[in-house]
């Protein structure tokens, strides 16, 4: 039981890079705008990170500063995919590999260097309840963050105008300009709030999970979080369910190799990637045999005012 309470505990370190990456994921693509730039964006986070945290000291200040960055280079894509109607994949695939090698080229000097790590904050009363208080009330500060976000999300999302808004920019946007809303805004502040959420996921490796700094520190959470924006049916609860799940599974795939048991590291290092397809085949095939698509109708697909799709 113990050995479980550990896993589960490591779970929710792991997976909450991904939670934080999927979240900014499902806010951009519900206005209507894919982000598969989401690894990009976790490695521009994580430098930004380090760089203020190893000169100023503060958790909070590289949080912060990483938040930004990431909404400054997702800015670029908003950009592109929607005032210049480029190809919002290429567009994606282009802003993950521009942030891969902005990480190596400005990282190479940080190799060696180290950060303390972030503290744990146990939360009083709920942290002393078996089993459950270890595994969520005895975590750090960007955890209970990430359950806020979940939280705040799904009530703006599902519970609000402004967030009935921005599910309509990704439903049916032509009708959206008709009522006088703004197509435009709407999806750029989607896509930069999102990618803002992105770079906090990718802070949380050198600010978490490490301490130190080494190139492609991030080791493709990103395009799991890209995954996971579908395995969620864009629904932020369900982020929530899907990246605590593929946090176990990297947690577990950990412990497995600590404990010397006579599996391949090969495999092991497969296994969340392998979760990852196996998982995206099983949705893709119930969602087709019910007949539903929970997709967004229109994204993906450009917007100008006047042009119905």
């Amino acid at each position: 039981m113990e050995w479980i309470v550990l896993v589960m505990i490591a779970a929710i370190k792991m997976g909450t890079p991904l939670l934080f990456g999927t979240l900014g994921g499902v806010i951009s693509e519900r206005g209507g705008v894919i982000n598969l730039g989401m690894e990009g964006l976790m490695l521009v986070g994580a430098l930004t990170a380090f760089v203020v945290d190893l000169n100023l000291n503060s958790k909070f200040a590289a949080m912060v500063f990483a938040a930004m960055a990431a909404g400054l280079v997702t800015t670029i894509h908003a950009i592109v995919c929607i005032s210049l109607r480029a190809n919002q994949i290429a567009s994606g695939l282009a802003l993950a590999l521009f942030g891969g090698g902005l990480s190596g080229l400005f990282g190479d000097s940080l190799v060696g260097k180290t950060v303390e790590s972030l503290n744990n904050l146990p939360i009083p009363g709920l942290s002393a309840i078996p089993a459950i208080g270890p595994i969520f009330f005895n975590q750090d500060i960007m955890v209970y963050f990430s359950y806020f976000c979940v939280v705040l999300i799904w009530f703006i999302l599902f519970k609000t105008t402004l967030g009935l808004n921005i599910r309509s920019m990704g439903e049916a946007p032509d009708v959206c300009d008709a009522l006088g809303l703004s197509v435009f805004r709407y999806r750029y502040g989607c896509v930069i709030v999102g990618g803002m959420l992105i770079g906090i996921g990718g802070a949380y490796f050198p600010l978490v999970l490490t301490s130190f700094w080494v190139d492609n520190l991030t080791a493709g959470r990103g395009w799991i979080a890209v995954a996971l924006v579908i395995f969620a049916f864009w629904h932020p609860f369900k982020a929530l369910l899907g990246a605590y799940l593929f946090g176990a599974a990297i947690a577990l795939q950990l412990r497995v190799q600590t404990m010397g048991i006579a599996i391949p590291s090969y495999f092991l290092e497969m296994f969340p990637y392998i979760l990852t397809i196996v998982v995206l085949t099983m949705v893709t095939i119930r969602n087709n045999k019910r007949g539903v698509s929970v997709m967004p109708a229109a994204l993906g697909l450009a917007f100008f005012r006047g042009e119905k799709h």
